[in-house]
């Protein structure tokens, strides 16, 4: 059983306010994705940075939770949805769980593919941007997928097939720009927004939660608008379904200094981003049956269960 950190981006009695569904976004709205970026250059409001901080130190209500295992599959540069269709346009990425994602995937073509992930079932491509270390890129020792109950979990259904959306903001110019960010080390409970200078015998790991509000679009024009992020166990308005929270556990076999990200700046392609503007892609292609078992036995039963859906822990 995972024992999750409390994280020191939370401060001492702050006060966390509701979540509203106005975003501040790097560009314009109606500047199409594929020119700019804009859909992984987003700072959230003060609201939206609390509600997002706050998520990250909700443990799953008694247990609710189940997983997938993963590995990386492969790296390019490639973005499924922020670029659909234009291969090596995006800065690079570390792709994980479905072996065929690239740009042109689609959910017929990520349902034809193979998974490096267990449980097989779930052929869903997640990906992150890479990591470097002295210049050199880093493939992650392990991905470990949680889908977790912390938002009214008895009425959670399941992510639809197709769902796709992006956490975290690759334009962030300093940490407060992107609460998603949670660098740590393991073997040690503190963390940072930005890359931790992890002990020798400890490796470096980063956590990413998505949020758990859906308006019932499998996409929106940036990405990002069909979902929104709960306090407690509230959806704002326009968001009526709940969804498991996706957190992304990875973990990275490298310690010491000299890290960086690739990311996109001053509209170049370069792979010396700080840890701060790590961000994140969800495309689901899990077997609708499969997943929607896993969320009623898992999610709305509140149990901890392994890779095979089965219960573990309550």
């Amino acid at each position: 059983m995972r024992v999750k950190r409390l994280f020191s981006a939370v401060a001492a009695g702050a006060t966390v306010v509701a979540l509203i569904a106005t975003a501040v976004h790097f560009g314009s709205l109606d500047t199409p994705a594929h020119v700019n970026h804009s859909a992984h250059f987003w700072m959230p409001t003060p609201e939206q940075a609390d509600a997002i901080v706050a998520q990250q130190v909700a443990a799953p209500v008694r247990g609710s939770e189940f997983r997938a295992n993963c590995f990386s599959s492969h790296r390019r540069n490639d973005d499924p949805i922020v670029f659909p269709g234009q291969a090596g346009v995006s800065h690079m990425h570390e792709f994980y769980g479905n072996r065929s994602a690239n740009a042109q995937s689609t959910l017929q073509s990520l349902s034809l593919g193979t998974t490096n992930c267990d449980p097989v079932v779930d052929l869903s491509s997640y990906w992150t941007p890479t990591v470097y270390k002295n210049g050199q890129p880093i493939a992650p020792e392990r991905v470990t997928v949680y889908y977790q109950g912390i938002t009214n979990m008895a009425a959670a259904v399941p992510h639809p097939r197709g769902l796709r959306y992006v956490i975290g903001n690759a334009g962030a110019t300093n940490a407060d720009q992107n609460p998603s960010a949670r660098w740590s080390c393991t073997g040690s409970s503190p963390s940072s927004r930005d890359f931790m200078n992890c002990a020798p015998g400890s490796k470096l790991e980063t956590y990413l939660d998505f949020p758990t509000c859906w308006d019932g679009r499998l996409d929106s024009p940036n990405h990002r608008d069909h979902m929104a992020f709960a306090l407690g166990q509230t959806c704002p308005a326009g968001y009526p379904h709940v969804v498991p929270r996706l957190e992304l556990l990875i973990t990275y076999p490298v310690n010491g200094g000299g890290l960086t990200l690739a990311g996109t700046r001053n509209g170049q392609l370069v792979t010396d981003q700080p840890g701060y503007t790590f961000h994140g892609d969800f495309f689901n292609a899990w077997d609708a049956n499969e997943l929607a078992r896993r969320v009623r036995a898992c999610i709305n039963a509140g149990y901890i269960c392994g890779t095979d859906g089965k219960p573990i822990q309550q």
